[in-house]
Parts: structure tokens; sequence; C-alpha cells
């Protein structure tokens, strides 16, 4: 016999949140700095987010790419319990390798056919020096890599935004350009919060649409900060 009541305990669905960092020599310095501080100050803006969305699971991975790429975080981490491990930077922009290993994990199984839509954050300064065209394509080709919410953030003047883009898909969302290590921690925090929240709330939106258009909104993201640029 149990006393709970019909609705007490929600079916929670996974929200997969997947950073893509570029993390080649010309990241070095004040602009890999500025990275990691941003995203280990948006971590606790992130678990209030999950706090507010009960029936949503967010879960947190993160890969690098420079000469090659690798899984920073390889295991999907609720947000309660992820921490930020400072990444270093050095070697080329093997942007494609970095997608095929995003690809591998939004294929069911792994992923969950029941799960909201993944939210895929693009942060680069420089240009591929790989394929990264057929990955992309594939990456494109699967149902949840298609449905994903794809963000890019350009650090910097040297970012090629054409690939970017690309990697968005969608005419009217476009990469944001942070000149400066100011806006990108504003636009890193609004990509890890604002956009998340967005996607977490419908729980009870259907994931069987097969268009390439987000199924949620995508808030309008922060003007660039004022201060001059200091890369």
């Amino acid at each position: 016999m149990t006393d709970d009541l019909p609705g007490q305990h929600i079916a929670r669905r996974p929200l997969h949140f997947i950073w893509i960092i570029d993390v080649s020599s010309s990241m070095e310095g004040d602009k890999i700095g500025q990275l990691n501080f941003a995203i280990r100050e948006s971590i606790p803006a992130m678990q209030d987010v999950a706090k507010d969305n009960v029936g949503a699971e967010m879960l947190l991975r993160a890969v690098t790419f420079s000469s090659g790429a690798q899984w920073h975080v390889a295991q999907a981490t609720p947000v309660d319990q992820f921490s930020w491990t400072d990444v270093t930077a050095a070697g080329v922009t093997d942007l494609g390798h970095a997608l095929r290993l995003v690809t591998e994990q939004l294929k069911i199984p792994p992923m969950s056919s029941r799960a909201l839509q993944p939210v895929l954050v693009l942060i680069s300064d420089g240009y591929p020096t790989d394929d990264y065209q057929g990955p992309l394509k594939q990456l494109l080709d699967e149902p949840w890599g298609k449905k994903a919410v794809r963000l890019a953030i350009a650090v910097g003047d040297d970012a090629d935004l054409d690939v970017l883009q690309r990697f968005i898909g969608h005419p009217e969302i476009k990469p944001m350009v942070a000149k400066n290590s100011a806006t990108l921690v504003k636009f890193i925090r609004w990509a890890s919060t604002a956009v998340v929240k967005s996607v977490s709330q419908p729980v009870s939106r259907p994931t069987g649409r097969q268009d390439d258009q987000p199924q949620v909104p995508v808030p309008a993201p922060p003007p660039p900060h004022g201060d001059p640029d200091v890369w």
C-alpha cells in the first residue's frame, strides 16, 4: 500500500548540454583563462535553472579540440554534481574530429528517444584545420543532431564566422562575437542559462518532430559589452 498521490512523481526527461571548445594554440593566454572562468562561473546559475525545472534532468559534458579532439568531460553528468577542470591551449583546430565525437553521443542509443532537445555550444577563435564539412553533415543527419539547439561563440575577430553559421544551421540565429573577456563571460553565461531554461521548460513537448527548426524559441543574446577590445 502506498499513499503516493497521482502525479506526485514526475518522470524527468534528460536535457543534454555539450560544450564544444577550441583549445588550439591561438586560445592561449587571456582567452583560455577567461573561458575557464566563465564556465566555472556559469555552473551555479545552471544549477538554479535546473532547480526551477523539475521535469528536466540537465546533463553536462564537454569536448575539446586542437590537434585531434577528446572528451574533457566524457560522462553525461547531472548539473548538481558537475565541476569544471580548467583546460589549456596548444595545437591546431581539428573541429571535424570534435563533431564526430559529439555525433556518436547523439545516436539512439546512447541518447534516449524521450529526451529534450540537446544544446550544443561551439566556441572557437580560428579556422578549422581538418575536414569539418563531412562530420558536420553526419551530425545533422542524426535526428538529435538536427533537432539540437546549436549555438556558436566566436572569440575575437579571427574566427571563421561562415563555419560557425553552418554549424548553427538556422538563418535567424547568428554567431555571437566576443571581442573582449567581459563579453565572452556574458555570452557563455547566457548560453548556459537563458537557452537551457527555454529548452527545459516545455517538458511536455513531443520529441518526434523531424524539421530542422528549433522546437523552442531561442531568446535573444545579450548585447556585446561596450568595453574596448582586450584580446
